[in-house]
């Protein structure tokens, strides 16, 4: 893993921090106190709370970087999916509260004071985040990163929330005070089905689960293997993604009489050429058994 990529993404990550926080508070305060819109307040909690996301994330970003030891033999690479499944609970908790927010503007709606200077704050809010997120969201695809794709996807959303805070406030000074609230509900929904993803995704690689990504990468290192003229069969393949790097290992049969200087040459060349194949392959286990002729019919009689 590039080091100085990763070291780009922190200060990018510490960068957002602050914007959000700030942008949050700004909303905050100006939602909360001079113009009483729920949607308005619902995006600056939001921001504020993807700046707790993007702190998350910069933290998980730290521990990844530091090398296996004594006591973590594999590394620190799943410290990352604990950040991912930290972030998204946090945004589940912020979903609920903005959710109640919304009813309670739903049930006793009141008017929205200073519309139009909310409406430049989000705007600018939204610009901001939009451009910060496409950012992260391509350097994390490039890493592969899922907390930071995550933190991308929020801060994309978060821009997203913004906009319709804009859309919210305007139909508000037009005489619609409802869309304070509804759009209130589509933040927290937006923001809740973010996390309940992110929590699915995280927990599957933390207790080793194969997706179907993992599932085509297994069968297709299985085949390849088994085309090499010294490989009688492979079988046993496990394949785990640990953070953004896949570790596993695979069985293969060869000829009883096969040396251990040749066994280890045909350990190295299928290490290579499934590296070669797929690069986020960091490690591959290869173990070498006799190969057993099978029991025919004739021979069982």
């Amino acid at each position: 893993m590039d080091d100085a990529r990763v070291d780009n993404v922190e200060k990018a990550a510490g960068i957002t921090i602050v914007l959000l926080v700030i942008l949050g508070v700004t909303q905050v305060v100006l939602g909360e106190g001079i113009a009483k819109s729920v949607a308005l307040t619902a995006n600056g909690i939001d921001c504020i709370g993807d700046g707790f996301v993007s702190a998350i994330v910069w933290a998980g970003l730290k521990f990844f970087r530091k090398s296996a030891d004594d006591k973590f033999h594999y590394g620190y690479f799943k410290m990352e999916n604990l950040a991912s499944a930290a972030a998204a609970v946090v945004m589940l908790l912020l979903a609920s509260y903005i959710g109640y927010r919304a009813y309670m503007q739903l049930t006793n709606p009141h008017e929205i004071y200073l519309p139009f200077v909310g409406a430049a704050v989000a705007l600018i809010a939204a610009v901001i985040a939009w451009g910060i997120g496409l950012y992260k969201f391509v350097k994390g695809r490039k890493l592969q990163l899922d907390s930071l794709r995550l933190d991308a996807v929020n801060t994309l959303k978060d821009g997203t929330a913004s906009f319709l805070a804009v859309v919210a406030l305007i139909l508000s000074a037009k005489g619609y005070p409802i869309a304070d609230a509804v759009v209130g509900f589509i933040i927290a929904a937006i923001i809740a089905s973010i996390g309940f993803t992110t929590i699915k995704e995280a927990g599957f690689m933390l207790v080793d689960a194969c997706d179907a990504e993992c599932f085509i990468k297994r069968i297709h290192i299985q085949s390849m293997v088994e085309e090499l003229p010294s490989v009688e069969s492979a079988h046993v393949v496990r394949l785990r993604r640990t953070g953004p790097v896949i570790q596993g290992e695979i069985e293969i049969e060869v000829s009883d009489t096969m040396s251990v200087h040749k066994a280890h040459e045909l350990r190295l060349t299928i290490q290579r050429m499934v590296k070669d194949q797929f690069s986020d392959v960091e490690r591959l286990t290869v173990v070498a058994v006799p190969y057993k002729e099978p029991i025919s019919a004739n021979q069982c009689t």
